[in-house]
């Protein structure tokens, strides 16, 4: 039986489970895909191209449920990428890393759900104060950009603080049905896959990227500021990037200030490596759950699997007369009869 929180109810979907918005990873493909397993897909904003969001979000015409996320500071450089992201329809704009409130007004205005991702109680809060929908807290385990908060200690943190006003989403390490659970048991709605989605046939990464993530573990990941930094990017505090180590990230590794330094020279090797599919240079960014990840099915399937495991494992703990968290700690769990 389907798993029923505030969140499914919320969004209207079958599973509490969302796909993270990954750059240029998370395109309609597998937001398609994500949604039409019952899940929530989101097409991956990243950082603001333009011709990619207004192909990508032609794809999802007249399609739904999904939602389009955006990283928060790069938006505020091309704010009107918001405009074309809210003319497509969405159900939800997620915004991370940075100061919601510029945006909000545009989006609620159009009766889209407002969701932001938060490593902290005060950007929890800024986040409540701008009218958020749904709160995603991201632990550090997460893939891609995060902090430092783990997510055993951030989920329950934000949960206690939106005090049942908004879904509590949770990030970070997730990638089977026992991660599910184990979030739903500290009070969160429901989940964000980034990971995990990564390594299924609809997300538009590289053949060898998604491979690289089967065949690591969980010590093959490191958050720093390497891979940015070789990029020319420079991302305000407190977030970093976690993914898979590689030879150029062992290269750098306490040699950051010569980088930085090196950048404009850096920026340019990295790129032709990127382009050329080296995965020794460029990046694959992925989470600590990759020890979880041993294939690249279908994303419905990867849904669907999450899902039954967590609902067997939740059905097992009711049938033992385990008792769940309070409808105050964890915001009403509930299963469908």
């Amino acid at each position: 039986m389907p798993i029923v929180t505030p969140l499914t109810q919320l969004l209207g979907i079958r599973h509490p489970i969302l796909s993270a918005p990954m750059d240029t990873i998370s395109g309609s493909r597998l937001t398609r895909a994500v949604s039409g397993a019952g899940g929530f897909g989101i097409l991956g904003g990243g950082y603001g191209d333009r011709a990619r969001l207004e192909a990508e979000t032609k794809k999802l015409s007249g399609f739904a449920p999904f939602g389009i996320g955006f990283i928060t500071w790069s938006l505020a450089r091309q704010p009107e990428l918001l405009d074309i992201a809210l003319d497509a329809g969405p159900q939800a704009v997620m915004l991370s890393f940075g100061d919601p409130a510029p945006f909000a007004p545009r989006i609620k205005a159009r009766n889209t759900r407002l969701i932001c991702q938060v490593q902290s109680e005060d950007m929890a809060k800024q986040a409540l104060d701008a009218g958020a929908d749904i709160l995603i807290a991201q632990g550090t385990e997460a893939g891609g950009h995060g902090a430092s908060r783990t997510t055993v200690d951030i989920v329950p943190a934000i949960v206690d603080l939106a005090a049942g006003r908004v879904p509590v989403v949770a990030a970070g390490g997730i990638a089977d049905g026992r991660g599910l659970a184990a979030m739903l048991m500290l009070g969160a709605t429901g989940v964000l896959i980034g990971t995990r989605l990564y390594a299924s046939i609809e997300a538009d990464g590289a053949e060898e990227a998604k491979q690289r993530i089967c065949a690591a573990n969980g010590n093959d990941t490191v958050r720093g500021v390497i891979v940015d930094w070789s990029r020319s990017l420079f991302w305000p505090a407190p977030f970093t990037a976690r993914t898979l180590l590689n030879d150029h990230i062992r290269r750098w590794t306490g040699r950051e200030i010569e980088l930085m330094q090196r950048a404009g020279e850096i920026a340019v090797e990295y790129a032709a490596a990127k382009t050329a599919g080296n995965f020794e240079v460029a990046a694959v960014f992925a989470g600590e759950a990759v020890g979880l990840i041993h294939d690249i099915p279908p994303a419905a399937e990867i849904v669907e699997r999450i899902a039954t495991e967590a609902e067997q494992l939740l059905a097992g703990r009711r049938n033992s007369g385990a008792s769940f968290p309070s409808p105050t700690r964890g915001e009403g769990l509930q299963r469908a009869n």
